[in-house]
């Protein structure tokens, strides 16, 4: 329940604005630039401020953001980790998943390479409150569907 002085501060919204954006890459250019300029927001200030804030992550990772556009011009900014299936693909050092996933195998990762892309989505907002288990569960079943195939130890 929201208290008196929350519900007065809040400032009306404009648009919930989602993106997929390299980390380090954000430029005034597409698909940033008509985003938010459709709704008016300060471009260089949301592109310096991403850029600082996934400057830690390798170039040209894709990073997902969510941005909540304020009626008021003003804008704020959730940047995610990338996602389970990119790490996947970069842990299998493949391109693709699988076309016939339960049926053609692409790759194969470990479970430590699981229990690792676990940690790193366990900082993420959404799975904040999970267990690492289930998080690693949930990795599993994407590796599955992605025709990666996980085994205790390579071979």
């Amino acid at each position: 329940m929201s208290t008196l002085k929350e519900i007065l501060t809040r400032r009306p919204l404009a648009a919930t604005i989602r993106l997929t954006v390299p980390a380090g890459g954000a430029r005034p250019a597409p698909p940033v630039g008509p985003a938010l300029g459709q709704y008016r927001l300060n471009l260089m200030a949301f592109c310096k401020d991403f850029n600082a804030r996934t400057q830690k992550y390798k170039p040209d990772t894709p990073m997902a953001v969510t941005i909540t556009a304020f009626k008021d011009n003003t804008f704020e900014f959730i940047v995610k980790s990338p996602s389970v299936t990119w790490y996947l693909k970069k842990a299998a050092g493949i391109e693709s998943g699988s076309s016939r996933p339960s049926h053609v195998v692409a790759s194969s990762i470990t479970l430590k390479h699981v229990y690792e892309i676990a940690k790193i989505k366990q900082a993420d907002p959404y799975c904040q409150y999970m267990s690492l288990e289930s998080i690693s569960k949930s990795i599993i079943g994407t590796a599955n569907s992605m025709g990666i195939k996980v085994v205790k130890n390579l071979d």
